[in-house]
Order: structure tokens, then sequence, then C-alpha cells
């Protein structure tokens, strides 16, 4: 299904980069590989990716400054850093900058293999008949993978645009942080990861940007949900 593919692995130890290289080839993906940050900003200049592996502690550009820049461009496509900071602060402050996912290292095979197939579903999933999901002002568009709200475009990760698709198709239904890990990431949840509040917390920030209006409600005790 995920056949072809093409996968930035930005890591600059080589052994990483070919074991996960081993990992994607078995896959049948076309993983192409990147020893620097500055490397792998080239790389997604001249050409196309589905996926992009990202170190954090790179020579030239830091992971960190790549995912900005990715995003500063208004580029969607999913960025799942692999790294060995496993401090949480670090998990937060990328995916705050737009990270879709953080894996720790040292990693497992079945885990990477989990990981990537989350990313790249929505490309190889088929085709929804639905043009468009609508709540008040918010307007999901699932073929073209966008959302207007207020008739504004609204910048979106992969993994924000999977939660407002849940949400969406939900609403007014109130959704703890486990329900939404196990839904969107199809793992099992830790209970004291931040991820979910993370991609909750940039939704809103975007949201904020053109509308006072509220959209997404903490349900204190429970979760978030659509109002």
């Amino acid at each position: 299904m995920n056949e072809g593919k093409r996968i930035l692995i930005i890591e600059d130890d080589q052994e990483i980069s070919q074991l996960l290289h081993v990992i994607l080839t078995k896959m049948g993906m076309t993983p192409i590989a990147a020893y620097s940050g500055t490397e792998g900003l080239l790389q997604l200049k001249n050409n196309p990716f589905d996926l992009i592996l990202l170190d954090l502690m790179l020579p030239g550009i830091s992971g960190e400054e790549l995912i900005t820049q990715v995003r500063e461009e208004k580029r969607t496509i999913p960025i799942m850093v692999i790294s060995a900071k496993v401090g949480m602060d670090e998990k937060v402050q990328v995916l705050k900058m737009g990270a879709d996912d953080y894996i720790t290292k040292p990693f497992h095979q079945k885990e990477i293999e989990a990981r990537v197939e989350v990313q790249l579903r929505k490309s190889t999933a088929p085709s929804s008949q639905e043009d468009k999901k609508v709540w008040r002002g918010l307007i999901i568009f699932p073929e073209k993978l966008s959302v207007t709200l207020e008739n504004n475009s609204l910048q979106v990760t992969n993994a924000e645009f999977d939660i407002l698709s849940l949400l969406i198709h939900h609403p007014e239904h109130a959704f703890s942080k486990r329900e939404i890990y196990e839904k969107i990431w199809k793992g099992t949840y830790v209970g004291d990861d931040n991820t979910i509040s993370v991609h909750i917390s940039n939704l809103r920030r975007k949201m904020a940007e053109v509308t006072s209006e509220e959209y997404i409600r903490t349900i204190w005790g429970v979760g978030f949900m659509l109002v």
C-alpha cells in the first residue's frame, strides 16, 4: 500500500541511518539519506517526499531549525522526530514547532514501522466520497487534507488535521487524551505523554489568530470536545 513512498532520513549517525534505510526498504518504500540538516533542506527543496524522519542533534542546521523552516514555508509534509533527547520539555518543544510525532532512541523496528504507517495512511487511504465536513465556521476537506476557519485557510500539520477530523465527526462529544491518541496513533497511550495536549494547544493558537470564537473546549477530568 505504501510501495514507492519517498522517505527522507535526516540522521548523521550512519549506523542508525542505515538501520532506518533497511526497515523502510523492507516496507517497500524508497528511503533517501541526508547526514546534516543543511543537506536535508537541500533535498527537500529539490525533491518531493512523503515523510521526513528527523534527528535533532545534527551538524549544520539543527533538527529544530529544520522543522521551523519547513513549517514557515507552509509545507504540511509529516515530520517524525527520532531523537536521543528523552526529556519531556524537548518533546513538547518540537511538537509545538510542528513535528507530527516523536520517538526516542533506542527504538524498536516494529515501533518505526507502525508510526511510519500512521503518518502515511492518509495518502494511501481510498478517496473519501465526502466533499467536506462542516461545524459552525470550521470546514474540513478530507480529500484535499485542508482546513478553513471562518473563510480563512488554516495551516495544520498531519496530526492536527487528524485530531480535527476526529472531533468534527463527533461534535460535542468529549474525547479523553487516551481515546484521541489510540484512535489516531494506533498505539498504547502513556499516561504522562503530553502529545495530545501540545497538538490541541497548537490548534487553539492557530484558531485564535483567525477568530475569538471558541471551538475546542477542555472538559476537565475528561478531555476535549468541539463546541
